[in-house]
Order: C-alpha cells, then sequence, then structure tokens
C-alpha cells in the first residue's frame, strides 16, 4: 500500500521524541486527511474506524506502541518500585517513575515510556521478557482499542 511505503514510515521515524512538538498535531491531522482520501471519506467523518479497517494504527495508538517498544527494549535503564521500597508494595513489578513537576520532562520518552508501561494491561505486560510476543499483544491491543488520547488509554485500565 502507497500509505505505508510514502507516509507511514516518515511519520513513524523517531516519532518517540517529536510527538510532543508543536507540529505533530499539524502531521497528524494530515494523517486523518490521507486516510479518508484513501478510503473516499467525507472531511467530518471519524477515521477510528477506518484505521481498523485498513489495519493501521491511530496516531496516539502509534506513538504508544513506539514508546512501549523502546521502554520494553531497554528496561534494564529503568528502576523498579521493588528496588526502590523495601517493603512489598501493590506495584512492586511496575517501573519507578520518579516525581517531577517540570512539564517538559512529564512530556518526554522516558517519563511517558514508563507511566505508559505501568498503566499496560497485565496480559501484555507480563509478555515484556519475550519482545516477539509482546509487540504482537501490544500492536492487537492498540489497534482493536484504536486510541484517540492518552486519557482514553490511561482509563482503559481503570474501566478495562
Amino acid at each position: 500500500m502507497v500509505y505505508h511505503s510514502s507516509f507511514h514510515s516518515v511519520i513513524n521515524y523517531r516519532i518517540i521524541f517529536w510527538r510532543n512538538s508543536l507540529y505533530s498535531n499539524s502531521i497528524f491531522k494530515l494523517q486523518n486527511r490521507i486516510i479518508r482520501t484513501v478510503m473516499g471519506a467525507d472531511i467530518t467523518d471519524s477515521c477510528r474506524e477506518r484505521f481498523k479497517t485498513l489495519n493501521i494504527l491511530s496516531p496516539i495508538s502509534q506513538y504508544i506502541f513506539s514508546l512501549l517498544r523502546f521502554v520494553v527494549n531497554n528496561k534494564n535503564k529503568f528502576r523498579m518500585n521493588s528496588e526502590i521500597h523495601s517493603i512489598n508494595i501493590r506495584n512492586n513489578s511496575d517501573f519507578y517513575n520518579p516525581l517531577s513537576h517540570l512539564t517538559i520532562y512529564q512530556k518526554g520518552p522516558l517519563y511517558m515510556g514508563i507511566k505508559l508501561h505501568n498503566s499496560l494491561p497485565p496480559e501484555i505486560k507480563e509478555f515484556a521478557h519475550n519482545i516477539k510476543n509482546f509487540k504482537s499483544l501490544l500492536r492487537r491491543f492498540l489497534h482493536q482499542y484504536s486510541f484517540y488520547t492518552f486519557d482514553e488509554y490511561l482509563i482503559y485500565k481503570a474501566v478495562g
């Protein structure tokens, strides 16, 4: 498909670093316009189901996928809650996310990566040691729900 060779490879390049830039929303609006053009949809139609039909991750889902792949591939660079706390706490198997009041740090790939990883459903998180299975399960999960915002993803854990 022309979409994957012409557009997807360009927006996916280093997405974990430029996702929070000023221009990312313009790029993702352009992606929606391309999807609508490919599918012959009206400009007012939602692309959520069209992403599923074309087997393409939504922009936020693509960012989550890339960032979580980065975290799992580099999990030795992160500390676990069990390493920080001497007592047994509920989230011992989650990564430790240091407190920060700086918005620029909170929107960065390290902080967001830890936050998104800790919010993963347990049935996906348990496969983090097997990269191939993890990627497959994560892609299927993100494709199924086609998240449009981070809040949708974070709320899923509370509801799902």
